[in-house]
């Protein structure tokens, strides 16, 4: 994709914060308000002597910025960790909208530019760093970088509308993985590959990814998810259950099938019918 035209400093600050996790902007919002706030209130020493004007200069003209850039700079950054906050909520809910759109009209109705939000939160949930190269039209070169651990890997994302992908897209990407000696390639649609794209990229380290896989993707790192969730608040029961008055054991939560508290939750032993400790729940 065709790369922005040159943008502004501030800009460029504002683009490097919103790439960033928000909290990394945030944090650079507050670190460089105090680091310029202690040049903008430091008290300038007047020159005594000629030799001293030039040193005084500096000084008043840095104080003079540092006042100016305490505010600019943490509004730049804190804006910057703003958009990456929504951004990250918008590229979780396309994934979500996916992952629960057992067809493919989910795919479909997305922009190009959803579509390479969704292709780099897949790859996110696989476990790589992505960046977005922020490219500006709807086809062209790569549009995400990935890294895991010392391994790089490039990405070409095609829209919707092209159905089925050529063989000229894979040799393209070919080409840039040489240039950028990278470790693999992905090419990534929601349609389908020519039979000859699919012959290229045999044996050449690139994967083509359809929007069958890309959804299968998206399950894959949804269900390990919900895994993991389950997981944690299965130990998190079991570190803040009591421990047995009888045996000292781990208690389970119960339910009272008979008696006057029937239907009402308690604390028993683990050990049932061995051990019948049981305890009030609070």
């Amino acid at each position: 994709m065709a790369r922005k035209k040159n943008s502004g400093a501030l800009e460029d600050l504002f683009e490097i914060a919103a790439m960033l996790p928000w909290w990394c902007g945030a944090l650079l919002a507050v670190s460089s308000y105090f680091f310029l706030h202690h040049y903008a209130v430091r008290e300038i020493a007047l020159a005594t002597t000629p030799s001293q004007a030039g040193q005084m200069m500096v000084g008043q003209m840095t104080k003079t910025m540092a006042s100016v850039f305490q505010y600019v700079l943490p509004l730049v950054f804190g804006a910057g960790a703003i958009a990456s906050y929504l951004g990250r909520e918008k590229r979780k809910g396309l994934a979500k909208a996916v992952a629960d759109n057992p067809s493919r009209n989910a795919l479909g109705e997305m922009s190009w530019q959803e579509f390479e939000m969704l292709v780099g939160e897949a790859f996110r949930q696989q476990g790589y760093q992505v960046h977005e190269t922020g490219g500006g039209g709807a086809d062209g070169g790569i549009d995400l970088v990935l890294k895991r651990g010392s391994e790089v890997f490039v990405v070409q994302c095609k829209q919707w509308r092209a159905y089925k992908v050529s063989v000229n897209v894979v040799r393209e990407l070919f080409g840039v993985m040489a240039a950028q000696n990278a470790t693999g390639g992905f090419v990534v649609t929601s349609g389908e590959y020519t039979a000859d794209a699919v012959r290229f990229a045999e044996g050449r380290n690139i994967e083509l990814i359809n929007g069958t896989a890309l959804k299968r993707m998206l399950d894959k790192a949804r269900a390990s998810a919900s895994l993991v969730q389950s997981k944690t608040a299965v130990k998190l029961n079991y570190q803040t259950s009591p421990d047995c008055p009888k045996c000292g054991g781990s208690m389970v939560k119960r339910i009272a099938k008979q008696g006057t508290n029937a239907g009402n939750e308690f604390w028993g032993c683990q050990s049932f019918p061995a051990c019948r400790g049981i305890r009030a729940i609070d």
